[in-house]
């Protein structure tokens, strides 16, 4: 790693930097807290968590039209990746009342947040969402069986119902193995159907090297070779490579599998001269706010999480 790569993901954005000092450089746990505390201090998801109404919502909306990301779901997605301790009293107060007062709109049935939805791609993120902030008492036990009951033949996950596709999808398969392994990792379960479900829908991702057609070998859809910040739903290499990357902590985990190697030579090959990563499309927030750096230029977020997935993946 470049010492002046280091030092510009080090003078980021709280919520980089103190991931950079985590998973990057190894320091001291001391420190890495002391870093992580000024993500709700000092950072942009110390305004996020500002913004939000007394009635639980950003944006007045739970999930939002397509293309809204000013809304509970959305937020909560990227505060989760910008790491936010959630035993800090800002981000306890802003889950309670997502909790006491968000609800599901129709077809949804006005379930509360914690709830679900009815789509597995939601439920994914939902049980994520559940399993890091501290609400799988409400009802994470049934989200998890809903996913089960709701896998495919092949192994994976498609939102599409099935009168329209009974193959899973890429993005959705993903979605829901990010909830379902926050959930195991959560609450410790050895429980073998969960197990089982996970193992099915990688080797579902496995098989296709991440990124291709089964069939082909082809790029099954290029956007799955552009990497973006925030992810939401969308899916793409990277971000699968950072989900083997988390599972290794797992019975069995560990080592990469031998048919990552694509994805990593795809990873690598991105890599720009001096050592960063280029940003992929933009994609607003709250309010409408970027993250990310314009699509091409360098990335710190992009950069953090493929050092991270290398420096895994190489043994470092």
């Amino acid at each position: 790693m470049d010492e002046d790569v280091i030092e510009w993901l080090l003078a980021g954005d709280p919520a980089v930097a103190w991931q950079a000092r985590r998973d990057l450089l190894g320091e001291p746990a001391e420190v890495v807290a002391a870093e992580r505390a000024r993500v709700t201090r000092d950072g942009l998801a110390a305004q996020m968590l500002e913004l939000q109404g007394d009635d639980g919502y950003w944006g007045g909306l739970t999930y939002g039209p397509r293309r809204e990301r000013d809304s509970v779901m959305w937020t909560l997605h990227v505060l989760l990746r910008f790491g936010v301790d959630p035993e800090a009293p800002e981000v306890r107060a802003a889950i309670a009342r997502v909790r006491d007062g968000v609800v599901w709109t129709e077809p949804d049935g006005g379930r509360a947040f914690f709830e679900g939805a009815e789509e597995e791609c939601v439920n994914g993120g939902v049980l994520s969402y559940a399993s890091y902030f501290g609400a799988l008492d409400v009802a994470g036990d049934e989200l998890v069986d809903r996913l089960l009951m709701q896998r495919l033949p092949d192994g994976g996950w498609n939102c599409e119902p099935i009168a329209e596709s009974t193959r899973s999808s890429f993005d959705t398969t993903l979605c829901v193995l990010e909830g379902l392994r926050a959930y195991q990792r959560a609450t410790g379960t050895h429980d073998a159907a969960l197990a089982t479900a996970i193992l099915t829908g990688e080797e579902y991702l496995l098989d296709r090297g991440l990124f291709l057609r089964a069939s082909t070998g082809e790029v099954a859809n290029p956007r799955y070779t552009s990497f973006a910040f925030p992810m939401y739903w969308f899916y793409d290499a990277l971000r699968a490579l950072d989900h083997f990357r988390l599972s290794a902590d797992r019975p069995g985990g560990g080592a990469p599998d031998d048919r990552l190697a694509p994805a990593l030579e795809l990873l690598r090959s991105q890599r720009l001269p001096d050592g960063r990563w280029p940003a992929g499309p933009q994609r607003p927030t709250l309010r409408g706010w970027f993250v990310e750096a314009p699509e091409g230029a360098p990335s710190r977020w992009n950069t953090l999480r493929a050092l991270r997935v290398l420096r895994w993946a190489e043994g470092a």
